[in-house]
């Protein structure tokens, strides 16, 4: 199942912060939506998760109008990981990944056996099963990070929208957290959409590659094709060298001007 925008227009009071925005991402891909500041990243996702009702335009998935249909099937479908994050101190990596289960059940019904199997399964594929009876606030920026993504998949979606997942973490931890997504996506087939600041991190692990500046689709294409100096400087406003990463098989680029 692939995912589906057309002509999305979006206004934060009168001003207008997507314009005739249209995207398919098709089943199994990964796609990284990329821009300045400012430029409409987040409201993308958040149109594209029912968070932000459009002005004009529709989302769809499986041909059917996200807005047509019931917030607990969109949720068994779709799962979003927001850039914000509010924890409660006294809560475990167990019970946090078992709230991915709740859009499964039914009004007043309790998590069940295959509910805690499949919590366990998502900790097992996150690799956290070391901190699952772990407060959250003590884990790392990292491992926090893990155990909202595991609670994410305990939601057994098959489209995962990641509103910059590597922020505030080292590059370690950014290479982490992209190394696990690129592996749930070949291992379950997942369908991935997520923004990013980084532009190599963005051409090593995607698909495609959404531009996006003013509100408004600059480019959508593959790495290769995205990375040029001309959509680098009008875009980014910067001037660099792109190289060929030859282990990785995608473009990177060193910038070193600023326009």
């Amino acid at each position: 199942m692939g995912l589906l925008a057309k002509n999305l227009y979006v206004n934060y009071g009168e001003k207008e912060i997507l314009k005739d925005v249209s995207i398919r991402v098709e089943k199994g891909q990964i796609v990284s939506i990329i821009g300045p500041n400012g430029s409409g990243k987040t409201t993308l996702i958040k149109t594209l998760s029912r968070c932000i009702r459009p002005v004009k335009g529709s989302v769809y998935i499986e041909d059917e109008n996200i807005l047509n249909l019931p917030t607990k099937w969109v949720a068994r479908k779709m799962a979003i990981l927001p850039q914000s994050k509010n924890t409660p101190a006294d809560i475990t990596v167990r019970e946090l990944v078992s709230y991915g289960r709740y859009p499964h059940l039914k009004f007043g019904q309790r998590l069940g056996k295959e509910d805690y199997e499949i919590v366990d399964w998502a900790i097992e594929k996150t690799r956290l099963k070391e901190f699952r009876d772990r407060y959250i606030m003590t884990l790392s920026g990292g491992e926090q990070q893990r155990a909202w993504l595991a609670m994410s998949l305990a939601q057994k979606p098959e489209i995962l929208l990641l509103d910059e997942p590597t922020t505030f973490l080292d590059i370690s931890y950014q290479l982490e957290i992209l190394e696990l997504v690129k592996e749930l996506n070949e291992t379950l087939n997942l369908t991935v959409l997520m923004v990013l600041h980084d532009l190599n991190q963005a051409a090593r692990f995607s698909d495609n590659i959404l531009v996006l500046k003013d509100g408004q689709i600059w480019e959508y294409n593959n790495p290769n094709s995205i990375f040029k100096k001309e959509l680098l400087k009008e875009v980014f406003r910067v001037e660099g060298h792109i190289y060929r990463d030859e282990i990785n098989h995608c473009p990177y680029f060193i910038p070193y001007k600023v326009n």
